[in-house]
């Protein structure tokens, strides 16, 4: 094995499909998206030179400016939520003995389920004549325009989406964390219980801790599928009412596909890239990792 470690030729036929496979799959494609959006492309002609014109037109762009506040609040919320009910979940599994399974099966279901069903699916609940709006009518409530009202900074339909996307995503984030505390010593928790300590104690001074690391990498997950959330908002909403649920991904779909506007979605693409970099490195900036012997 150290001789195989050892041999740079083996160790770069091994590499080699993943590196082609990067290469070709994300990095040209990215190389292409930062071309194009320095210029003018709508697909069908050969692209044209324009410099940072695309880029001056994001900023006059209110549809951008809906898509990148949306964004932004998807962002926050997916990390902060995700983060309390992913680690108390897991907390709370942990410690079930019978029927651990079944709600951990439960829980992660709608994470393997298709987004467009389930995109649909909560349409038609929140829709105005169905659903909970057609069961509040039985007993004389009007319920509330649910996926339609436009009042406020952060609208009604975009928070309806992000608990959606809670609901989805969190078993994600549980199965992460408990595979994380699974990996914990019992004899450090036993310990702690002999010098004084109770469950909430030792939760905060040796849970926690222990697994900052897989905090570090959940909420980097989390973040970058906030940034590119798509699915639910296109099968939901479709960027309505006025584009006010516009996100980042789906202004860059109706700029890309409907318009023919390469381009300009191009630029939009690059806005996003450079968003999730920028995220993924203050969350390992400010999330500071050690590792631990367990």
């Amino acid at each position: 094995m150290d001789k195989l470690l050892r041999d740079k030729k083996a160790i770069f036929i091994f590499l080699a499909p993943a590196l082609i496979l990067f290469t070709v799959v994300l990095f040209i494609p990215i190389c292409q998206s930062v071309y194009y959006s320095f210029c003018e492309y709508k697909g069908l002609t050969a692209p044209k030179f324009i410099g940072l014109t695309n880029y001056k037109n994001l900023l006059k762009d209110k549809s951008m400016v809906f898509a990148l506040k949306n964004s932004l609040f998807f962002l926050v919320f997916s990390c902060i939520s995700q983060l309390i009910m992913g680690l108390f979940l897991a907390a709370l599994l942990t410690n079930i003995k019978k029927g651990r399974n079944l709600f951990k099966n439960i829980i992660y279901l709608p994470c393997v389920l298709s987004s467009t069903a389930l995109g649909l699916l909560w349409m038609f609940i929140f829709s105005p004549k169905l659903g909970i709006n057609q069961a509040l009518e039985k007993f004389g409530i009007e319920g509330p325009l649910w996926l339609m009202d436009t009042s406020g900074f952060i609208i009604l339909p975009m928070w309806i989406i992000a608990f959606v996307a809670l609901w989805q995503y969190v078993g994600q984030s549980m199965m992460l964390y408990m595979a994380q505390i699974s990996g914990i010593s019992t004899s450090l928790y036993e310990a702690s219980y002999i010098d004084g300590c109770n469950r909430a104690k030792s939760f905060i001074h040796i849970t926690l801790p222990l697994i900052k690391p897989m905090v570090a990498t959940a909420m980097s997950l989390n973040a970058i599928g906030a940034l590119k959330f798509f699915d639910l908002i296109f099968n939901m909403t479709e960027g309505g009412p006025n584009h006010r649920t516009e996100v980042l991904a789906t202004h860059l779909y109706t700029q890309g596909f409907k318009y023919n506007k390469y381009g300009y979605a191009s630029a939009i693409g690059v806005v996003l890239i450079v968003l999730c970099l920028v995220v993924t490195g203050l969350i390992n900036k400010f999330i500071k990792t050690e590792n631990y012997e367990m």
